[in-house]
């Protein structure tokens, strides 16, 4: 009986500790005073994730072949040479064949924004960071990931790196709470700043409250001072509702994301900047508008030469 009191007493003893940690933690967000205790715990760790990462999956040595292409995206012609070799060497099944796909995709992003990129895959969700939208992936300081890096995929901005390990490094999700990043409106120039709200949509306040906006326009990121944490020009999504503004300074959008986060698999991290702006070049075309189509009209008329009957 001594003995059942005592696991008892100690079990929940640690259960407050551990709601005792959690609870400074998400109090401290970035300033956590934790946040050594989790980059220890990444380089500690990091290793063993990256390891079973690996074993269960072959694709990841050739998502580390990518991981080494950062140099500059003038290169793409060279870059799609590279891309055709991962593709062979990935298989033909259909898992394979989407991630070539995705590879693709996130190549042809980064040379289109001039971004030098570091490939990484998705070997974690969530946890590293309390109750966050976070992912851990298999690329870390020794790779050349530093924190408050851009991470993208082939669709948009996917996040940013938080905290690093030498072997592997957490992203917070563009779909989190605690995210924030500034944007612009494609053709108009107008900027706001967009929040996470789950997989729901983000939430996107313009800082015109008379801007002109209507459903289906999109956004990009706006870019940060040295580039750090995000880059310019990055996808971010697209207006799905217009809140009435009620005369208010701000007005306020609902923004689907380009990206699906709860299907990522493979991503890149911005490990260099582009030169340049992109502007909304990284976009992808804008669906044509169907034309009409012409409708033709018939109308009979009596025939000149008919006389009446007598």
């Amino acid at each position: 009986m001594r003995d059942t009191r005592e696991s008892r007493l100690l079990l929940v003893l640690l259960v407050a500790i551990a709601f005792a940690l959690i609870t400074v933690d998400i109090r401290g967000g970035e300033q956590s005073p934790l946040d050594g205790v989790r980059q220890a715990a990444a380089s500690a760790f990091g290793p063993v994730e990256r390891g079973v990462a690996r074993v269960v999956d072959p694709v990841g040595n050739a998502v580390g072949a990518v991981r080494d292409s950062g140099h500059r995206h003038s290169r793409i012609a060279e870059l799609e040479h590279e891309n055709e070799a991962l593709k062979a060497k990935l298989g033909s099944s259909d898992r394979n064949r989407s991630r070539a796909a995705e590879l693709d995709k996130i190549l042809k992003t980064a040379g289109t924004g001039q971004y030098a990129i570091k490939g990484a895959q998705v070997i974690a969700i969530g946890s590293a960071q309390g109750f966050s939208w976070t992912i851990t992936i298999d690329a870390g300081s020794r790779d050349g990931i530093a924190r408050d890096m851009t991470v993208l995929n082939g669709d948009g901005l996917v996040g940013r790196v938080t905290t690093v390990g030498a072997e592997t490094s957490t992203v917070l999700l563009a779909a989190d709470p605690d995210f924030t990043v500034g944007t612009r409106m494609e053709k108009t120039n107008e900027i706001g700043f967009a929040n996470g709200q789950g997989v729901r949509s983000l939430r996107v306040q313009l800082l015109n409250g008379r801007a002109t906006v209507k459903k289906g326009d999109r956004l990009v990121t706006f870019g940060s001072s040295r580039d750090k944490p995000f880059v310019p020009g990055v996808p971010v999504g697209r207006v799905v509702k217009v809140e009435p503004s009620n005369g208010d300074l701000t007005r306020t959008l609902q923004v689907r994301p380009f990206v699906s986060f709860s299907q990522l698999d493979i991503v890149g991290v911005v490990v260099q900047p582009p030169r340049q702006d992109p502007r909304d070049t990284v976009l992808p075309p804008a669906p044509a508008k169907p034309k009409p189509t012409p409708t033709v009209t018939v109308t009979a008329t009596p025939s000149a030469s008919a006389s009446p009957r007598s």
